[in-house]
């Protein structure tokens, strides 16, 4: 009696040849019994096999703007390790915004296909990635990071643009450092908009799941939030409607481009941490009153980072201290019965942490670190090696078919 064929199925789809990953690589095979970072999470139609997160990771190794070889090892890695989210490193939507003369970009077509190539792969993979769309304002223009110190001016002569530098105010990072801005133009406001609304229009060309707005860490669009750096007496700066007008402009023109299916997200620094010096500066409170305002924008999940607008912050660190951010946004958008997802990250370094973050309905103690409880939810997302979490966790999960004898033992100590 002759054996029955069995077909080794391909991926639907996907431009070259690999086996259907049928469920993706970290799906909880049984998603009754696993914790909340194990289970789905749908935003609009976009829908994650589980809560993890690989966040932008600027690697400074693009040719114009244009992503190489060395993008696509650095991000395929994760397409196979079962994540659920990745977001592409930050990508400037105009040539100076980048941060290093080396930084993606996505201000022209021909940038699209190396980041489509990156984009099929991980759809062969049945997985889903997003790419973190800015303008670095008064941080550009900068060698990378191994070249010198932080901050480092790059010369014409090796790619820069010291001249061509915008904040919202002319005020500089550091007198010795950096280069010196210049007050953007309503007409390089105007520009900038635009180049958001374009490089959205790529990046759904390209293919991608999602786009994330990158308003954190002291770039352009913080550099308008923060009365630090915002001094503008125009439309674009002055109270909060005026210090958050460029950044709902950015969203919105966004989110006319992309469809009603795919969500929105948006990274910001919840505080600058500069409450210590008495002068005005963008605070939790303001986080809170801009959080309350997102769903209405057509913003789906914030992604609540901090820091990164003033060499002068005192940051109050400890193992919870951004989680605790994300957690008071959070209880702050209950108590009124806002729906936004939140994003937690930072110092999220094992498993069971990032179990206990995401866990929905339940409260948990930070333990040794005497702060209080951490705010859990079943939409904050954690960073952290995927399947080796699993293991910890006593989650059965699909790892990818190829490394099907690989896997631990359910119980198997590491």
């Amino acid at each position: 009696m002759a054996s029955p064929s069995v077909e080794n199925k391909a991926a639907p789809g996907a431009p070259f040849y690999t086996p259907a990953q049928e469920p993706p690589a970290g799906t909880a095979l049984d998603p009754a019994t696993a914790p909340t970072l194990f289970q789905p999470l749908k935003i609009r139609d976009l829908i994650l096999p589980n809560r993890f997160v690989v966040s932008p990771m600027c690697q400074y190794s693009a040719h114009d703007g244009h992503l190489t070889d060395w993008h696509f090892a650095h991000l395929s890695k994760y397409a196979i390790h079962g994540v659920g989210l990745t977001i592409v490193e930050a990508t400037s939507v105009l040539p100076n915004g980048r941060i290093t003369p080396q930084d993606s970009g996505l201000w022209q077509d021909s940038q699209i296909p190396p980041l489509k190539r990156i984009v099929e792969f991980f759809h062969s993979q049945g997985q889903k990635v997003g790419i973190q769309l800015g303008h670095a304002g008064r941080k550009a223009s900068t060698l990378a990071p191994w070249l010198g110190h932080h901050g480092t001016v790059a010369s014409k002569e090796h790619g820069g643009w010291g001249d061509n530098v915008w904040s919202a105010s002319g005020i500089p990072v550091a007198d010795d450092k950096y280069a010196k801005p210049k007050a953007a133009t309503l007409e390089d406001i105007k520009e900038l908009v635009q180049g958001f609304r374009d490089a959205a229009r790529r990046a759904l060309e390209a293919g991608f799941d999602t786009i994330e707005i990158h308003g954190a860490h002291g770039y352009l669009i913080t550099e308008f939030l923060s009365p630090v750096t915002n001094k503008r007496t125009d439309a674009y700066g002055g109270d909060f409607e005026g210090r958050t007008r460029l950044l709902f402009e950015a969203i919105a023109a966004v989110r006319e481009v992309i469809p009603a299916s795919m969500p929105l997200l948006l990274r910001i620094s919840v505080t600058e941490w500069m409450e210590h010096t008495g002068e005005p500066s963008w605070t939790v409170e303001d986080s809170i009153r801009l959080a309350k305002l997102l769903p209405a924008a057509g913003v789906d999940l914030l992604d609540a980072s901090s820091a990164g607008n003033s060499e002068d912050q005192k940051i109050d660190v400890h193992p919870y201290y951004q989680i605790d951010l994300a957690g008071k946004i959070r209880e702050a958008l209950r108590k009124e019965g806002i729906n936004l997802l939140i994003g937690a990250v930072g110092f999220i370094t094992n498993a069971e942490m990032a179990r206990s973050i995401v866990q929905e309905g339940k409260k948990e103690a930070t333990g040794s670190t005497g702060h209080d409880a951490v705010e859990e939810t079943a939409e904050a997302l954690a960073t952290l090696p995927r399947l080796m979490s699993a293991q910890q966790l006593g989650v059965e999960v699909k790892w990818p078919n190829q490394y099907h004898r690989a896997g631990w033992k359910k119980g198997e100590k590491l």
